[in-house]
Parts: C-alpha cells; sequence; structure tokens
C-alpha cells in the first residue's frame, strides 16, 4: 500500500471550557468544545489531497456548568474529510454522520442517507447529556466521543480510507470501531467485497478467509478447535486492499474478546487470482 506524507498538524481553539486529558485514551480533547480547521494534510503519488477538519461543537450550557464544577466535562471529537474528491468526502462524511447519530454502535451498518447538521447535534447533545443522567454525582469520569477519517493511501489507482472511533461510557474501557472503504476514481463509486469477488467465489472468499482465521487463533491459543467453540469464525464485508493481498478487520468481540483487540486477517493476491476479479489485484 503506497502512504502518505503527514504535514505539521495546526489547530485553533475556540476559546471554551478546557479540562485534563481523559486517563483511558491517547488522543487529547477540548472538552466543550472542538477546534476549528483543517489539522492535517497528506498527498499522494497521483496527486490526491486528503486532509481532516473538525466540527465546530460545543457543550450546552447547563453542561457546561455541571461539568466544570466537577471537571468531568465529556470530550467529544469529530473530524471530517476535505479531500481533492468532493464526492470521496461526501461518503466518507455521511457515514461519519450515521456513527455519531448512532454512537453506540459496534457493527457496520449501510449509510442511510444524509443525516443532518440538526441530527448530529442533537446527538452529540443527548450523548454528552446523558452522562450525568447514569452516574453518581461523585464519579471523577467522563464519557468520550470520538470519530476520524483516515487516509490509509491507494493501491494502484484505488483510494483507501479507514473511519475510526472510540466511545466511553464508563467501565474498565471503551469501546474502539473501525471501518474501511475503498473507492474508484475512474467510477467514483465506493468498492464494496462483493464488487470485488468474481461472482459465485464468495464461498471460496470464505473458505480463504477462515483459513486465516485459523492462522490467527494459533497467534492467540494453543488449540484451534478448543477456541473455535467460544468465538466461532463468521466473515466480515469489512475490507480493503493492499500491495500483498486483502486485509479483512474485526471489530472487538467478533472473532475474539475485547483482549485481542480488533483482529485483521489477510489473504495474498497468490490466493485470489480465481477468485477476485483480475482489476483488483494489483500489476
Amino acid at each position: 500500500m503506497h502512504t502518505t506524507t503527514q504535514t505539521d498538524n495546526k489547530s485553533i481553539s475556540t476559546g471554551l471550557l478546557s479540562i485534563k486529558a481523559s486517563q483511558r485514551r491517547s488522543i487529547a480533547m477540548l472538552a466543550g468544545s472542538l477546534v476549528l480547521g483543517a489539522v492535517s494534510v497528506s498527498v499522494n503519488a497521483g496527486s490526491f489531497i486528503s486532509s481532516t477538519e473538525y466540527l465546530p461543537y460545543q457543550l450546552p450550557s447547563d453542561i457546561q456548568e455541571t461539568c466544570g464544577k466537577r471537571d468531568n466535562c465529556p470530550e467529544i471529537e469529530v473530524k471530517y474529510l476535505k479531500s481533492s474528491q468532493s464526492w470521496i468526502d461526501e461518503t466518507v462524511n455521511a457515514r461519519i454522520d450515521n456513527i455519531v447519530v448512532n454512537s453506540q454502535m459496534t457493527e457496520s451498518a449501510p449509510i442511510k442517507g444524509k443525516s443532518s447538521e440538526k441530527e448530529v447535534t442533537a446527538a452529540l447533545d443527548s450523548f454528552v447529556s446523558s452522562q450525568f443522567q447514569d452516574m453518581l454525582d461523585d464519579v471523577s469520569w467522563g464519557y468520550n466521543l470520538m470519530v476520524a477519517p483516515n487516509y490509509l493511501g491507494h493501491v494502484d489507482d484505488f483510494e483507501l480510507f479507514e473511519i475510526s472511533s472510540y466511545v466511553y461510557t464508563g467501565g474498565a474501557h471503551g469501546m474502539p470501531y473501525s471501518e474501511y472503504l475503498v473507492f474508484n476514481p475512474s467510477t467514483k463509486k465506493q468498492v464494496t467485497l462483493d464488487d470485488m469477488l468474481i461472482s459465485g467465489k464468495k464461498p471460496l472468499f470464505k473458505a480463504l478467509a477462515y483459513d486465516a482465521y485459523k492462522t490467527w487463533v494459533k497467534t492467540v491459543a494453543e488449540d484451534v478447535n478448543s477456541y473455535e467453540k467460544n468465538w466461532p469464525f463468521t466473515l466480515s464485508d469489512n475490507v480493503t486492499l493492499t500491495d500483498t493481498g486483502i486485509s479483512i478487520r474485526y471489530q472487538h468481540y467478533s472473532i475474539g474478546p475485547y483482549a485481542y483487540g480488533m483482529p485483521v486477517l489477510d489473504i495474498p493476491y497468490s490466493k485470489l487470482d480465481k477468485v477476485m476479479k483480475p482489476h483488483f489485484i494489483p500489476k
């Protein structure tokens, strides 16, 4: 996969309420507000320009007053894609809005139209308000919600992205989420796994993925059969292209316990020549 070049990040503070960084995740944010403007820019070999910008959201005044006194304001960070291809931005950002509106989601769901700015704001207001409905007055932790697009680069002409999110609403840990998106600039369409596969070959692809699953299981458990009884294999459609093959991403708890993270199963192109349409295999 051809990677991108990062420039120095830059951000402009909105000057709203600032709180201590969350101890439960590594991304520092300003509570009560989001910063404005593009924060990263990257360019690939095909002159595809990719940047991100923050959603200008601010906590409702009553929430600011309450959490300011307790020093546990909710932390919100939502970024949108702003690239040289507006049709890609439209799909990626619609998906980001969907994830915000359905902030408790743990599995991929299809894009159901574009959520309005009002719906996104209402969802965020509901999320931050629920913190003070759910927890006791003496609890010091705060809710977290982060959603951001990441440009992964390109394989041949296909542009590759990942949307990452993180939701924390108490307990031992939050819930990360990761979703791949593949775009074909020549058709100006998003590409799915079914688009990549030769008609009728999905069962064979599933068999290859199952082999990759068993290979992965051997890295975390001694016996594949025993492991599979508790965490059986399922096929995920959450895939991306790489320089060497297809990567299949799984969410937490899909095929393993939380401690095993979000597994990625890899199938090399050498096993896909009779399964995958030729123009998806790099030359």
